[in-house]
């Protein structure tokens, strides 16, 4: 019975949330990895991508292993996007221009998107966060780096509450 359940129960998850390369990996990366919420996010009114965050047994805490997945409805330079990640962290009043080596780590694990394109973090609270584009590795960044990258969603301070929200599992 045990082998049953452990072979049904990641098919029956990945029906659940839709089969892409990343639901195979988050399984290997983040044992029992299950949807905690879903949102979209949008700016003038268009579609920029839809957010997932995936947790241990859909329970999200800041100090167990968490993803966050963005699927992209647009394309977007990756310079483009390190660029709002530092705005929306300085926002947040993190200390980014005391950290000049910022800006170079997270052009290695953003790159460019086009709609369809899913970027996955995976953190590992201690460790620090890898970065999948469409299921390959585009790097790492360290603990403190990746905290505050995550913030920007996670973080009660966040620029779009109601995504923060739905990404927790809460009705808005």
């Amino acid at each position: 019975m045990g082998f049953i359940k452990k072979l049904v129960l990641p098919v029956l998850c990945m029906l659940a949330i839709g089969f892409n390369a990343n639901a195979f990996e988050l399984s290997a990366l983040i044992p029992d990895a299950r949807p905690v919420g879903q949102g979209q996010f949008s700016r003038f009114g268009f579609k920029v991508y839809d957010a997932r965050l995936w947790a241990p047994s859909g329970h999200y805490t800041s100090y167990q292993p968490f993803a966050l997945s963005l699927t992209y409805h647009r394309t977007i330079d990756g310079a483009r996007i390190v660029q709002a990640s530092i705005d929306e962290m300085n926002k947040l009043g993190v200390a980014v221009s005391a950290h000049p080596q910022w800006l170079d780590q997270l052009s290695q694990v953003l790159p460019d998107v086009v709609p369809g394109d899913t970027l996955t973090g995976v953190y590992q609270p201690g460790e620090g966060a890898s970065f999948y584009h469409q299921g390959k590795l585009t790097g790492r960044l360290d603990d403190r780096l990746s905290r505050a990258f995550f913030s920007i969603w996670l973080d009660p301070r966040t620029s779009e509450p109601a995504l923060r929200q739905a990404l927790l599992g809460n009705s808005p």
